[in-house]
C-alpha cells in the first residue's frame, strides 16, 4: 500500500480512497451510543466464563479500563495515550474486547497477537510494533515472559501485565475526563497478516476503516439490534476483532464470544434455541467440518439469518450442500487490509445456489477493479487482479515505507485474482502468485481444489504447482480423506479428468493426515512446497 505510519493522523488523510484529503472527523463510539439508547440490552457474553454484560455495563467497564490504561502508561492528566501500542496475547474473551475499545478511548493503538505462534515468531511482531504494554491472558504467562526476554534489548520499557491484574486495577480507576477527541483517521488497530507466504505485516486500521467495514458487513448480511452473533474466529484476525465484533456492537446486537472453534461445541451452540444464534462466520474448512459432525441437523439451524464463510474460496459443491439443506450459506471476500469487500445476498437462497462459487457483490462504499498485468481493466468473464478502493481500506502497513503490494492511485492491489459475470457477481479465482503455467496454460489451484472437494470422501484438498520436465509445471494435490473414508489416487484423477481439462488435472496425488494452516484457517502452501522440495531432494 506504499505508506508507513509513524505519526498517527499527521497527514490529515483518512486512508487510501477515504473521505477526502484534509478532512478530519472524530472517531465514532458505538458502545457509548448503544449504552445511551438501549442501556439494558445484552451486549456481549463470554461463553467460557459465563460473564454477561449489558451495553451500559460494557460502556462503564470500557471507561474504567481506559482510565487504568492512561494511568498505567503514565500519561499526563487530560492527555491521551498518543498512539502508544498495547499488545494483547490470549484467547477470545470479554477482557480482550474491553481492552480494544479502551485503547480507542485512551488514544492508544491495540495490537492483538496470534497466540498460536511460537515465542520467536511473537518476538518478531513485538519488535515491529514496539508496544509499551504486553498484556497476557490466562495460560500465556510463560509465553509472554519468553517474548519479553527475547525483545529486552530492542523494545525498551516493555511492561508485561497479566489480564487478572488489569481486571483488579480497573475496579478502582475513575473515568478520565477532558481527553482530546480521537481522530478517526489515526491508527487504532494493528492486525498482523497471517503470513502464508512470508513475513507477517502489520495492517493498520483506523476508526474510520473499522466503522466502514462494520457498516458494509451489516448491510450485506442483515446484522441489526436483533442479531445474535457467535464469534469463534480469533480476535487477532480482522474477521474477529473488526468484522464480527465491531459490526455486532455498532448495530446493537448481542456478541457471543467463544474461546475458539470446536466442531462439536460450536454445532451445539448454533443449534441451541436458548442461545438463539442468528449469525455465524467461519472459513470453508470449518464449515465442512461442522457438516460432517454426527450431530449436524439442518432443521436446528433454521433460525440462522447468515452462515458466512471467508478467508478462502468456498467450493461451489459445499455451498450447494448447505443451501439444499436450507442453511443460508453466503460466501464473501475480504482481507486484513480491506476488511469487508464482497458478500452474497443472504435473503435469496435460490440465487445463492445459482451463483455458488461467487463471493458476491461489493457493498455501497466499496469500488473494485479487475486488471491485467499491464494494469488495464479486463472484460467480464476474464481473470484479473482485484484492486480495491474505499473508506474501509487500510492506510498502510506499520513501519513499511514502501511495499511490493503498493497501491496505484489510491487502489489497493490485493494479489488475489477474480472474474466478474454479466450480473456483476465476482468469483475469486486464486492468489495471483499461486497460479502456475502448465504447457503454456494458466492453472488456478483453487479451481482444481473446488473440483476435488466435490468428492464427499475428501475432507480437505490443496494443490500446488511443481516442476515438470515436459510441461514446465504440473499440479500436485494434497488430500485429506474424510474420517472413515478411503481415497485412491486413480479415483481422484478419474474424477478430475471428468470435470477438468487434462492440463488442470493433478499429475501427482499425496494422501495426507492433515494440511498446514494458519490460525485463521488459511492453507500454508509455502510449507507444502517446501515439504515437496525436501522429499524430492532425498
Amino acid at each position: 500500500m506504499g505508506m508507513s505510519v509513524t505519526e498517527p493522523g499527521a497527514s490529515g488523510k483518512t486512508g487510501e480512497g477515504g473521505t477526502g484529503a484534509g478532512l478530519r472527523w472524530e472517531a465514532p463510539d458505538p458502545v457509548a451510543y448503544q449504552a445511551a439508547v438501549q442501556p439494558g440490552a445484552p451486549a456481549c457474553v463470554d461463553l467460557a466464563t459465563g460473564e454477561r454484560l449489558t451495553y451500559e455495563a460494557l460502556h462503564r467497564r470500557i471507561d474504567r479500563r481506559a482510565a487504568w490504561l492512561i494511568r498505567c502508561l503514565d500519561v499526563e492528566p487530560g492527555q491521551g495515550a498518543g498512539g502508544r501500542r498495547v499488545a494483547w496475547l490470549g484467547r477470545n474473551g470479554i477482557d480482550q474486547l474491553i481492552m480494544a475499545f479502551a485503547c480507542v478511548r485512551a488514544g492508544a493503538v491495540f495490537v492483538p497477537l496470534n497466540w498460536r505462534l511460537t515465542v520467536p515468531e511473537l518476538a518478531v511482531l513485538v519488535n515491529d510494533a514496539t508496544p509499551s504494554l504486553l498484556i497476557h491472558g490466562d495460560g500465556f504467562a510463560t509465553t509472554a515472559q519468553g517474548v519479553g526476554e527475547g525483545v529486552r534489548g530492542t523494545v525498551p520499557g516493555l511492561r508485561l501485565v497479566d489480564a487478572a491484574s488489569v481486571r483488579n486495577g480497573q475496579e478502582t480507576a475513575e473515568p478520565v475526563t477532558g481527553l482530546p477527541p480521537r481522530d478517526a483517521g489515526a491508527p487504532s488497530i494493528i492486525i498482523y497478516t497471517s503470513g502464508t507466504s512470508g513475513q507477517p505485516k502489520g495492517a493498520i486500521h483506523t476508526e474510520q476503516t473499522a466503522f466502514f467495514t462494520a457498516t458494509n458487513f451489516a448491510l450485506l448480511n442483515r446484522v441489526d439490534h436483533r442479531s445474535v452473533f457467535l464469534c469463534d474466529m480469533p480476535l487477532f484476525h480482522v474477521i474477529g476483532i473488526v468484522t464480527i465484533c465491531r459490526t455486532t456492537l455498532l448495530q446493537g446486537g448481542t456478541l457471543l464470544l467463544s474461546s475458539g472453534f470446536d466442531p462439536v461445541l460450536t454445532l451445539e451452540r448454533l443449534s441451541d434455541p436458548a442461545l438463539g444464534v442468528t449469525h455465524y462466520m467461519c472459513v470453508p474448512q470449518m464449515a465442512q467440518t461442522l457438516r460432517q459432525q454426527p450431530g449436524y441437523d439442518p432443521a436446528k439451524l433454521s433460525r440462522l439469518v447468515f452462515f458466512g464463510t471467508g478467508g478462502a474460496p468456498n467450493p461451489p459443491a459445499l455451498v450447494r450442500r448447505f443451501v439444499d439443506d436450507g442453511v443460508p450459506m453466503a460466501d464473501g471476500y475480504g482481507s486484513s487490509e480491506g476488511g469487508t469487500v464482497l458478500g452474497m445476498p443472504v435473503d435469496d437462497l435460490p440465487r445463492i445456489a445459482a451463483k455458488a462459487g461467487s463471493a458476491g457483490l461489493p457493498p455501497a462504499s466499496v469500488r473494485l477493479r479487475l486488471v491485467d498485468d499491464a494494469g488495464e481493466d479486463v472484460a467480464d468473464g476474464e481473470v484479473g487482479e482485484i484492486l480495491v478502493r474505499g473508506p474501509n481500506v487500510s492506510p498502510g502497513y506499520w513501519n513499511r515505507a514502501a511495499d511490493a503490494d503498493a497501491g496505484t492511485e489510491g487502489w489497493f492491489r490485493t494479489g488475489d485474482t477474480a472474474r466478474r459475470d454479466e450480473d456483476g457477481f465476482y468469483y475469486i479465482v486464486d492468489r495471483k502468485k499461486d497460479m502456475f503455467i502448465s504447457g503454456g496454460e494458466n492453472v488456478y489451484p483453487a479451481e482444481v481444489e473446488a473440483v476435488l472437494l466435490e468428492l464427499d470422501t475428501v475432507a480437505e484438498a490443496c494443490v500446488i504447482g511443481i516442476a515438470d520436465a515436459q510441461w514446465g509445471e504440473v499440479g500436485c494435490a494434497f488430500i485429506v480423506p474424510r474420517a472413515g473414508c478411503s481415497v485412491t489416487e486413480q479415483g481422484v484423477i478419474d474424477h478430475c479428468r471428468s470435470r477438468l481439462a487434462r492440463f488442470k488435472t493433478p499429475k501427482r496425488i499425496v494422501i495426507a493426515d492433515e494440511l498446514p494452516r494458519t490460525a485463521s484457517g488459511k492453507l500454508r502452501k509455502n510449507l507444502l512446497r517446501e515439504q515437496y522440495r525436501n522429499e524430492t531432494a532425498l
